[in-house]
């Protein structure tokens, strides 16, 4: 059995990803573009929805698991008085309420009340969270419906705005992982005596990347690994403490709970360390040398 080829291309993608494509597609079209087969993205998008797409490449990859949990901000419309299979203009009409437009001062002490802070969400059949091994929108497509569990969630800001139509309003969240913009949505037309779904999903941020250094599939840039731990704090080590950090050795943590970036002097990612026990890090992912 043939070994499989080392990666040779690595560093980090912010892509804009258009609608129309899956994130798989997008991945599909980045391994032809650098040539590099170990690719992978932090955070899936919707084939309708568009923004920000973090995706690692070759060394890049064994880091992305750090980025599951970073905050994210979306920009979505919400739509009152129809309700979709999907919770989102990509679906099947399923009811229509009489609803009158709602008030903007209404919405906004609602969505205060109910929709900010540490809350429970129950995740849409359309989502890609596992129930007995398969994945609820696997499913959906088979006209199943299953219970599911309410999830804990945190919303930090769910601000909302008019817009030239007074059954739709605009919204921008942010939020923590495993949360559900198209539920927020829905949620909050049920919580004003009616439904809504929602349209025009985009995501702006994913923990300290944003829209505003991302690229196009057509020209994609492709970052230096020492971008991939932008949002880790930083420290640097001496020739003893690369050979330590190459050989996996642990050492004291540093303040806060980690995880920790480490270079050497010249700048060169070596290692991250995440915290082992009793203030113990460990390197966790290492890089050149004997890593």
């Amino acid at each position: 059995m043939a070994r499989r080829r080392p990666p040779t291309v690595h560093g980090l993608v912010l892509l804009d990803k258009p609608a129309g494509m899956t994130s798989h597609d997008v991945v599909f079209k980045l391994r032809k573009h650098f040539g590099e087969k170990r690719i992978g993205h932090a955070g899936t998008l919707d084939p309708d929805a568009t923004g920000l797409l973090v995706i690692g490449v070759g060394n890049a990859t064994r880091l992305i698991r750090f980025m599951g949990d970073m905050d994210k901000t979306y920009s979505c419309e919400i739509v009152f008085g129809t309700e979709t299979d999907t919770l989102d203009d990509s679906g099947v009409t399923t009811a229509k309420y009489e609803m009158s437009p709602p008030n903007i001062e209404d919405i906004r002490r609602i969505v205060s009340e109910k929709f900010v802070g540490d809350i429970m969400q129950i995740p849409p059949m359309v989502s890609a969270l596992r129930v007995d091994g398969v994945r609820l929108h696997q499913l959906a497509r088979e006209g199943i419906e299953v219970e599911r569990q309410p999830r804990p969630i945190t919303v930090y800001s769910y601000e909302v705005e008019p817009t030239d139509d007074p059954m739709v309003i605009r919204a921008t969240v942010r939020c923590g992982s495993g949360t559900y913009i198209r539920s927020l949505g829905a949620d909050l037309g049920t919580a004003l005596g009616g439904g809504a779904h929602i349209r025009t999903l985009r995501r702006h941020t994913t923990g300290p990347y944003s829209l505003d250094d991302a690229c196009t599939l057509e020209e994609p840039v492709l970052l230096p690994l020492i971008d991939t731990v932008r949002g880790m704090p930083m420290h640097v080590l001496d020739a003893e403490g690369v050979d330590n950090a190459q050989f996996g050795r642990v050492r004291e943590a540093w303040d806060g709970d980690g995880p920790w970036a480490c270079t050497d002097t010249d700048g060169e990612l070596i290692a991250v360390f995440e915290l082992w026990r009793d203030r113990i890090a460990k390197p966790t992912v290492v890089f050149g040398g004997r890593g």
